[in-house]
Formats: structure tokens, sequence, C-alpha cells
């Protein structure tokens, strides 16, 4: 039998610690997911990672449209005469409107409100910038049917800076009715109750203003919210799809008057086409 002396190797267990430490070697150490992280106390804690809804006052326009309907290529060339027009919202800040003119762009649209409970603060800079360069602006009012009636929005956006002036510069004030950020898509109604709503804004701004506003949807939500509801035909529509081409419209128009294509454009982002040349754009503004 083979005796081991004190201070000599064992074979077996030199060989197994060899072993463990190669395979420890290999196995990857990764810090803890933000789901799994040690909390304070070193307590290792379960969070789950919920998509985040944005602070009241923050939608502007086409907000869930790429996340809803995606988007595809730029418009492509045609023979139709198309002007080109921006929208934007405080996100934006100061807007060089200078850069944007020289490029093309000839008219805009500017959040002025959301709801009864928030005006941007921006609005000055960019409703009275864009016309101080020679554009045609008008100013929109991103619609919450969950908080107050239509009419009492439409008074809202009146009251602050949705009004419409014959000055032949000014457009008629814009309805931003789409995916809801803040909640239910539908924010809670029917289809019927949201025909309603929408019918109580448009009646009260026409009742403020002498004009019909313009309605700024997609057709996805439109169906969806809606009902696909046709009765609105008097109202310009602007339609929102980030793709080479408007595609279907919703019920009750068989043109749209503007298009929101992109939300990647030069300068701000949001890029749109009027359906016309700039003298009807004029006309639009000239009621």
């Amino acid at each position: 039998m083979p005796v081991h002396r004190p201070g000599s190797p064992r074979p077996r267990r030199a060989f197994i610690a060899g072993a463990l430490i190669a395979v420890c070697a290999l196995v990857p150490i990764t810090p803890a997911s933000a789901a799994e992280s040690p909390d304070a106390t070193g307590t290792t804690t379960n969070t789950p990672v919920t998509p985040t809804t944005p602070a009241r006052g923050t939608a502007r326009m086409g907000m869930g449209v790429a996340a809803h309907d995606g988007q595809g290529g730029l418009p492509t060339g045609t023979r139709a005469a198309t002007t080109e027009g921006v929208d934007v919202a405080s996100y934006q800040g100061n807007v060089s409107w200078a850069t944007l003119w020289n490029s093309g762009v000839r008219w805009s649209y500017n959040k002025a409100s959301e709801g009864t409970y928030y005006t941007n603060p921006y609005f000055s800079q960019q409703y009275t910038g864009a016309y101080g360069v020679g554009m045609i602006r008008g100013a929109y009012h991103f619609a919450t049917p969950d908080t107050t009636s239509g009419a009492t929005q439409a008074n809202y956006f009146v009251d602050h800076g949705g009004g419409w002036s014959a000055d032949g510069r000014t457009l008629p004030g814009t309805l931003d009715i789409e995916w809801n950020p803040y909640g239910d898509t539908c924010y809670g109604k029917t289809t019927s109750g949201m025909v309603s709503w929408i019918r109580d804004f448009l009646n009260q701004y026409k009742a403020r203003t002498g004009r019909n506003a313009v309605i700024y949807t997609s057709t996805t939500w439109w169906s969806q919210c809606t009902g696909n509801y046709a009765g609105f035909s008097a109202n310009p529509l602007w339609i929102a799809r980030y793709a080479s081409t408007a595609g279907t419209l919703p019920a009750g128009w068989s043109t749209y008057t503007m298009w929101q294509y992109t939300s990647s454009g030069p300068t701000v982002g949001d890029h749109d086409k009027f359906n016309g040349a700039l003298d009807r754009v004029q006309a639009l503004a000239k009621g």
C-alpha cells in the first residue's frame, strides 16, 4: 500500500480541483439585470419593466403613428403639385424658421393646447416665428376626450392661440384626434360617444371662428374609435401615414388636404405635404 507523506500532494484531489477551476473560468459572470438587481440591502428584487406613461401635456401630433401603423418609405415623386409644411410642439423648442424657409417649407402648424390643462410654452416663438419668415401658419389642439367635453376643449383652444383671422396668412385650427398616449386607445369612449365628442368640438369651433376645423387623424385610429364614421367630410382632412403614399383614407373623404408623411425630416422631424400648390394653401387660409 502506498504511503502519502505529510506535505505531498494527493493526485486525485489535485486533479478535481484543477478541473473545477477550468470550468469556472469558462462560465461568464454577468451583472444583475434591471429586472433582477440587488437593492440597498443586497437582496435581489424582481421589478417588472413596464412602458412609461408620458406626462400630461407632452402629447404631440403623430406621437403614436409609427408604433401603431409602422413606417415605410418617403413619398415618391409625382406629377401632382404639393407644398411642404411642418408641425411642431414644445419638445422642438425654439425653431429655426429661417432654416426651414430656406429649405422650401411654406406652411406650419404649431401645438397650442391640450385638453383644458396645458398650453405650449414655446407657442409664441413658434407661431410668430413662422409668420415672421413668410410662412402661412396655424395652430392645433391635442384632444383628450376623456377629460372634458368637446365644446369645452374647443373654447380652451380658441382662447389659447387656436383662433382664426382673415389675414390670408392664418390657417383654420386643427383638431388632433389620434392614439391616446396616456391610456385607453379610444379614451374610454364607444364609437358613437367618440363621434359625438368630435362633433361637439367642431360645432363649437365653428361657432367661435366661423371656420371648419381641420381634422388630423390616422385611418386605423379613425376606423377603430369612430367606427369609420363618414359624416365630417366638410372638414379638411389631415392624414397621418409614414409611408410612400397616403394610403386608404377614412370614410367620407375622397382626398386629403394635408398629409403628415414622416417624423424624421430635416430640422424639426415632423414634415407634411399640402395637397396642392401654394395658392391652395393660401385659399385655405383665406377661407
